[in-house]
């Protein structure tokens, strides 16, 4: 099975562009006054539109209320809603219920303790997506660059469908998916020269890297 790749954060046409021809999966927007990769509604609309159905289309969000679900759906009508906030499962479902989209839930890893909660999602979200937890001093639920210990996920389910995230690059992706075998990877701040700034050149490094895994030649 072919393991999916989002590159979130995605705010120009051209970095946009760099990774759907790499073949992006999905491509993820975030609508997060407190994240530097946030974007209003509009430019998302103009993303999503350049992206035409040649991947997956992601808004993520944290702790939408109904407004804003409304907008989500009615003027950008993204595939996926990610939700990286508090949202319960009964939330997750009336998210779901009210857009009509399909819901990936975010949940923060640091101890295997964290795991427990897996169980009560994933009956209600499309996908879980797993990513650290924030660090001390940090506003941002995802986005710090920073990964967790990934054997601790060899406790999951085999059939669970999650994504993994959190301080991925080219560097560790062969690693990181040795190591926990995720249905997909999600990165972000590890294709970027700043906070918010998505490289091409860092892009295409980290497609380079996947293509030598899938080679088997992951060095």
């Amino acid at each position: 099975m072919q393991t999916d790749v989002k590159i979130c954060g995605l705010s120009t046409p051209e970095t946009l562009e760099a990774a759907l021809a790499r073949g992006a999966s999905h491509v993820g927007f975030v609508h997060f006054e407190k994240s530097p990769r946030h974007l209003d509604i509009a430019p998302m609309v103009d993303l999503v539109r350049l992206v035409n159905g040649r991947a997956e289309t992601v808004i993520v969000t944290v702790d939408p209320d109904d407004d804003l679900l409304a907008r989500f759906a009615g003027e950008v009508r993204p595939d996926w809603l990610q939700v990286h906030g508090r949202e319960t499962p009964e939330r997750v479902a009336e998210v779901k219920s009210r857009t009509g989209l399909k819901v990936m839930k975010a949940l923060p890893v640091a101890e295997s303790a964290d795991l427990d909660v897996v169980a009560r999602y994933r009956t209600v979200a499309d996908r879980i997506l797993l990513d650290s937890r924030r660090p001390k001093g940090s506003n941002l639920p995802g986005g710090n660059g920073v990964s967790f210990d990934w054997t601790l996920l060899r406790t999951l389910d085999p059939d669970l469908d999650y994504m993994l995230s959190g301080g991925i690059d080219a560097e560790n992706v062969a690693e990181a998916m040795r190591i926990a075998r995720p249905c997909g990877i999600d990165i972000s701040s590890g294709v970027e020269s700043a906070p918010g700034i998505k490289d091409v050149g860092r892009i295409n490094a980290f497609f380079d890297a996947l293509g030598r895994i899938a080679a088997g030649t992951p060095a």
